[in-house]
Formats: structure tokens, C-alpha cells, sequence
């Protein structure tokens, strides 16, 4: 039963799309390739550090109905799909229990594949978060960059390694979007918001969960594959590089988000404004 999504398809026109559109056909489904991968992410990494040096001897761009247009959009996106995905897989999890929802292939349903291309295709949406920063003439942080980036590289690893524990991670992280992308609608129209410093929080905690999740995916996978002796709960579906291509890259966020919140919150700099969620110095950047 998944109500919303029978309702979209009953009532909202949508147009008959090809296979590998609602199916993930490396080769075939757009951005399914590692070299147009990384050619779109270098792409993107010129594009906003062009743009940087180009607004270098110009005013910096305000585009606030179009940056509230985006994050409005973003965010209610997100609020949708994480519906759609939460009423695809509680279900299953209720069904079958925690184990089976997050390594067993079957809980990588047709829909759930549907899903995770929408979500993969929403991360390069994304990537007009940092083209926004660098038009305002806005600081481009590293960890804003790297996270944009490595985050949809991320989602097409875990596409091509069919990760069955992919929905965990994707639903706290649309979660985190929902209210994040809200506040930025909300304050790029000024309002004053109390809870800016729990976003960051809220991501940290997002992350340790995810590694609790994904290191035990992955322990699974080789515990069952090559270490039978060891105890287990069995297989946890998806590819090897996949599983610790998540792990390395989810560990890295943990503690680029950690020292994050420490230099914003614990130990502002000497005669400088402390950095708070959005803004450095007065200046506005996103986390994710």
C-alpha cells in the first residue's frame, strides 16, 4: 500500500518516460557513467570558481526571489519524496523487521529505485546552492564544495552498487533538507529564526547514525562473504567498493561537520563576528 504514489499516478499527468528513466541503466540513464560523472562534477567546479574571479570587480547579485524559488523548492521536494520513500519501505521494515529493510535485495524495490534516481538527479539541483554563493559574492567554503560534489558522486556509487541499505542514509538526509532548505527560504526573505545553530546538530547526528548503519552494512557483507566465523546476521546487499566508498566518505563528513561546529560555535575568532549556520564573517554559506 503507498497511498501518495498511487494518488500521483492515478491524478497528475505525467507523460509516458522511457525504461531507463524509472529504472537505473548504467549507460543508458542520464548521468549513469563515471566519466560524464566527474566531467559534470568538474564542470561545476569551474563553473562556480569562474564565476568567483568574474564577480571579483563586480557588485555581488541579491537574486533573492529566485535563491527563495530554489530553496522553496528544495524544500518541499524533499519533504515529498521522503513521503514517497518512507511509505515505500516502512512497510517492508514492518513486515520483515530491521535486517531484512536494510540488506535484503528485495527491499531495492521497483519504486525504491524510482526513488533513489529522483533523489541521485536532486543532488545537481543541488549544485545551484554554490552558484548562488559565488553570484552574492559569498564565501565558497571547502566544505560546502566537497560536500555538494562527493554527495552526488556518492548517490551514483550507491546506484551502481544497487546498496540496499541506501534508503537509511537518503531518508534522514531529505529529513535535514527539509528543514534546512526551509531556512534559507525563510531568512533570504528575513525572517529571524531561533534554531539555526540545531541544523548542524541535526547533521551531525544524521552522520553518526549513517556510520552506525553503514559499518554494519559493511561489516555484514564481508563478515557473511569472508569470514564466516564471524558472528553475523547474514549478507547485506551491494558491491564492495560501494560499501567502503560510503564509509570512507561518510566518516570525512562526520569530522569535517565536527570541526565545523566547534570553530562556528565553540571558539569564535578574535575580533571576528562568530561564523553561524549560513554565514561566515556576515557572509552566507550552505553545509548540505
Amino acid at each position: 500500500m503507498a497511498p501518495l504514489a498511487d494518488f500521483i499516478l492515478r491524478h497528475v499527468p505525467i507523460p509516458q518516460i522511457p525504461y531507463h528513466y524509472t529504472h537505473y541503466v548504467r549507460g543508458a540513464t542520464p548521468l549513469s557513467t563515471q566519466p560524464v560523472v566527474l566531467s559534470v562534477l568538474a564542470a561545476y567546479l569551474a563553473t562556480i570558481f569562474g564565476i568567483r574571479e568574474f564577480m571579483k570587480t563586480r557588485q555581488p547579485q541579491k537574486l533573492t526571489f529566485l535563491f527563495q524559488v530554489h530553496n522553496a523548492l528544495l524544500s518541499s521536494g524533499s519533504a515529498l519524496l521522503l513521503a514517497l520513500m518512507l511509505e515505500e519501505i516502512v512497510p517492508i521494515y514492518w513486515k520483515h523487521g530491521t535486517f531484512y529493510a536494510l540488506c535484503n535485495a528485495k527491499a531495492w524495490t521497483e519504486r525504491m529505485e524510482v526513488y533513489y534516481i529522483i533523489n541521485y538527479f536532486i543532488k545537481y539541483v543541488e549544485l545551484l546552492d554554490t552558484v548562488f554563493l559565488a553570484l552574492k559574492k559569498k564565501p565558497l567554503a571547502f566544505l560546502h564544495v566537497y560536500h555538494h560534489s562527493a554527495t552526488a558522486f556518492l548517490c551514483f556509487t550507491q546506484l551502481n552498487g544497487k546498496t540496499s541499505i541506501s534508503w537509511a542514509v537518503i531518508t534522514q538526509n531529505l529529513a535535514v533538507h527539509v528543514l534546512m532548505y526551509y531556512y534559507y527560504f525563510a531568512t533570504a526573505g528575513g525572517a529571524k529564526i531561533w534554531w539555526k545553530k540545531y541544523l548542524t546538530t541535526m547533521q551531525i547526528v544524521q552522520f553518526i547514525v549513517d556510520l552506525h548503519l553503514v559499518y554494519f552494512g559493511t561489516y555484514s557483507y564481508f563478515s557473511s562473504t569472508y569470514w564466516p566465523e564471524l558472528p553475523s546476521l547474514g549478507n547485506c546487499n551491494g558491491t564492495e567498493s560501494a560499501a567502503v566508498f560510503g564509509c570512507a566518505l561518510l566518516s570525512s563528513y562526520l569530522l569535517l561537520f565536527i570541526k565545523f561546529y566547534i570553530d562556528t560555535y565553540k571558539k569564535p575568532a578574535r575580533g571576528k563576528k562568530p561564523i553561524t549556520n549560513g554565514h561566515a564573517n556576515g557572509n552566507g554559506f550552505k553545509n548540505e
